[in-house]
């Protein structure tokens, strides 16, 4: 039973990565003084979920800025007026590109205005729109995810598990500009990126690769489904050895089971927190040569969790599929939890708060206790909850 981990807080205990790029903008650090600072947070986070023996560490689930524009930048789609923040300045780096299109840029004769932000999904948290016009190329652009792979293997001396944002959910998640056109339809025009993408992480020892498809978790119309049948048959044939673990969030995946779990994946991941998910109808839906993720630690909000209720289901995945099939996680990234509690708050509400840091540990101690070990953390989390259930106010 494998502890999987779909991401991690990416600013830092102390918020020092923000702080970095602040003093970045502002002309006070390097760019090198700024990819020390973006290391030394992220080997951070990969030493809590070391301590935390969590088994699928993810890797370039961290962010100068937004996810969503690193997977623009990924696959090369940086809009036309950007380009000359690099031709106009011979100082200026991708880095530069990059913050140009997440901040907007006024030097060198241009006055360029930030690309549209809107709110992901129900979060608080704004990505940056991707843009798509008819005539749309799309290429490997940056390296990024390779080269934080191979940073994570060394660091970890496991092998990490690469995140990457699904073709169809990036797809859905931007906007047209230009002709009259559905951005759906530039679907055959990205597949071989990502597929290049899924070879090249299985060439290097990738054993999972998470790729993150939220969508599956939205009313979706036939044209959309049959988006993500494409793409998914694509990567089965061409990328035979990659061990996709097509994770969802945010939603239950109850309107949109059958339907996902026909897609030709290895593995699944269900959020748990989120909507009423019919527990029984997933396992008994649920295919016998498929992985099933368990998202019963709540990315999202900062209670800790049930072991009572989080326990019960995982003995009944066990029964019904066996050990072997199942993963206990995280139900979403943990970037929407405070990496660790720094304000003061009352004894009473740091007992019933878990930050992203405890969050690990909860994975840790329910893959113990299902195996029969650690009945005092059982009987702290029980106290716990029993004292929650007598303060309303908390």
């Amino acid at each position: 039973m494998l502890k999987n981990n779909l991401g991690y807080p990416r600013t830092g205990a102390n918020q020092e990565l923000k702080g970095a790029c602040e003093n970045y903008w502002a002309g006070g650090i390097s760019e090198k003084d700024l990819f020390l600072t973006a290391r030394l947070v992220r080997e951070e986070g990969w030493v809590h979920q070391l301590r935390a023996d969590i088994d699928l560490i993810p890797c370039n689930d961290f962010s100068f800025y937004d996810h969503v524009l690193d997977t623009s930048f990924m696959l090369g789609n940086i809009p036309s007026r950007y380009v000359p923040v690099l031709t106009k300045s011979r100082t200026n780096t991708e880095l530069d590109l990059y913050f140009a299109m997440a901040r907007g840029y006024g030097k060198d004769g241009l006055d360029l205005k930030a690309m549209e932000t809107m709110p992901w999904f129900d979060t608080n948290y704004h990505y940056v729109v991707p843009e798509f016009s008819e005539n749309q190329e799309f290429r490997l652009f940056s390296e990024n995810v390779f080269a934080d792979f191979s940073h994570a293997r060394s660091f970890l001396s496991k092998t990490p598990k690469p995140v990457i944002l699904g073709p169809v959910s990036y797809l859905l998640l931007g906007r047209e500009v230009g002709s009259d056109f559905h951005r759906l339809s530039l679907l055959k025009k990205l597949i071989p990126v990502y597929v290049e993408i899924l070879q090249r992480l299985t060439d290097y020892g990738a054993d999972w690769i998470q790729v993150d498809e939220p969508f599956l978790c939205m009313d979706i119309d036939e044209k959309t489904r049959q988006a993500f049948r494409d793409a998914y048959r694509e990567f089965k044939a061409r990328c035979p050895k990659a061990k996709i673990l097509l994770t969802t969030y945010f939603n239950s995946l109850d309107q949109n089971m059958d339907f996902c779990f026909s897609l030709p994946v290895k593995g699944i991941h269900v959020d748990l927190t989120r909507g009423a998910l019919d527990v029984q109808r997933l396992l008994k839906m649920f295919p016998h040569d498929k992985v099933l993720s368990l998202g019963l630690v709540d990315g999202r909000d900062g209670w800790k969790n049930d072991y009572d209720h989080s326990l019960e289901i995982i003995e009944r995945c066990i029964g019904l599929l066996g050990e072997d099939n199942i993963m206990i996680a995280t139900s979403c990234s943990l970037m929407h939890s405070p990496a660790t509690f720094i304000d003061h708050i009352s004894l009473e509400l740091e007992d019933s708060l878990a930050s992203a840091v405890q969050k690990l540990d909860e994975l840790r101690e329910l893959s113990e206790i299902a195996r029969g070990g650690l009945p005092e953390a059982l009987h702290i989390n029980r106290a716990s909850h029993a004292l929650r259930s007598t303060r309303p106010d908390l």
